[in-house]
């Protein structure tokens, strides 16, 4: 008989990293083995949509513990508001006994605990007393989180992407040089040098066009930057996403923190070429001149040059393509990602 898995989620629809991850558990091994109930906590619009399906949330979970009888539970959370909207989700999944796997997708470790109130803390470490094992995305992860709990408690299990062959052939008859960013624009992604970085690019390749895909601070940075080269599509999804990334020659992120971002690892499954910065599991996915490039937040020279580098030579982009499809094929594959889920689910059953 399948093991029961009560799999605490954000909407399949809301926007983030997070929930590109739980898309592709849908329809995954993962499902076939182990008998798995989502649990949608929250979702993008107003509050009371927030609040409605958070409260519709609580009692489908109290009834998969109940009369369900959940036996794993599977958190996938981050920090700020996600981690008190999870707390009632540990908190009772340890009152019925249940063997609690929570999935920390953030990477903001100063300010949600290091530099936080005692009062804060001591919260902390008390929900998390209540989980059985933790999943992180990379080995800066890992080690924050084991000055928090115990180190035989944590364990690293990368994000993956998806191979889209078609694309990854048709990447040298790519003739736009766009560079293409997919994410919240915000400061903390590293938006705000883009107006640098831009120029710089233009100067040597004045055809070159800067897309953003995302939402965020959208005005503020429409004000600093040439809108003849800059395009904003608001976020997307589906064929939009899907035709962006077969028409970009680059993908950029110049982010001041991430885990382990699934908008990397989606661009390396067409093929593009990656610039980036260095922060995170970041350079476990992104080579040095094998599949891109990566350097130091607010690097704007560096990342400059690199995107530069990159439009303007061919046979190194064509070159850091391929290995970009390579490494995801050989190492960050949606199989070898749930084998590793399961393989955990196994020590804790």
């Amino acid at each position: 008989m399948r093991k029961k898995v009560c799999m605490v989620v954000p909407s399949f629809t809301a926007k983030g990293g997070i929930t590109a991850v739980v898309n592709g558990y849908q329809n995954s091994q993962l499902t076939e083995d182990y008998d798995v109930r989502f649990i949608e906590t929250y979702c993008d619009g107003n509050k009371i949509k927030k609040v409605a399906i958070y409260l519709k949330s609580m009692f489908k979970y109290l009834y998969a513990l109940i009369f369900w009888r959940a036996e794993i539970i599977h958190i996938h959370s981050s920090f700020g508001g996600s981690f008190y909207r999870k707390k009632f989700f540990i908190d009772f999944g340890r009152l019925f006994n249940c063997k609690i796997v929570n999935h920390i997708h953030g990477s903001y470790y100063d300010e949600f605990y290091f530099k936080a109130s005692n009062y804060k803390k001591k919260m902390v470490q008390k929900t998390y007393e209540k989980c059985n094992i933790f999943i992180v995305l990379n080995e800066s992860a890992e080690k924050n989180l084991k000055q928090i709990v115990p180190d035989k408690q944590v364990v690293v299990i990368e994000n993956y992407g998806i191979l889209e062959t078609s694309a990854i052939h048709n990447y040298k008859n790519r003739n736009e040089n766009v560079v293409l960013f997919l994410g919240f624009v915000t400061e903390k992604k590293g938006c705000f040098d883009m107006p640098r970085i831009s120029e710089i690019v233009l100067q040597e390749v004045p055809d070159a066009q800067f897309v953003l895909g995302g939402v965020g601070e959208l005005e503020k940075l429409e004000k600093l930057v040439n809108m003849n080269h800059f395009k904003f599509l608001g976020w997307i999804e589906g064929e939009e996403k899907k035709e962006w990334l077969e028409r970009a020659k680059v993908f950029f992120l110049p982010s001041y923190s991430e885990a382990m971002p699934m908008s990397i690892l989606e661009a390396m499954g067409y093929g593009l070429p990656v610039v980036a910065s260095n922060v995170g599991g970041i350079p476990s996915i992104v080579r040095n001149n094998i599949n891109g490039f990566t350097f130091i937040p607010g690097d704007v020279e560096g990342m400059a040059a690199a995107i530069i580098e990159i439009l303007k030579n061919s046979k190194l982009a064509n070159k850091l393509s391929e290995n970009s499809a390579k490494i995801i094929a050989e190492e960050y594959s949606l199989k070898s990602h749930i084998d590793a889920v399961e393989k955990l689910y196994e020590v804790q059953a």
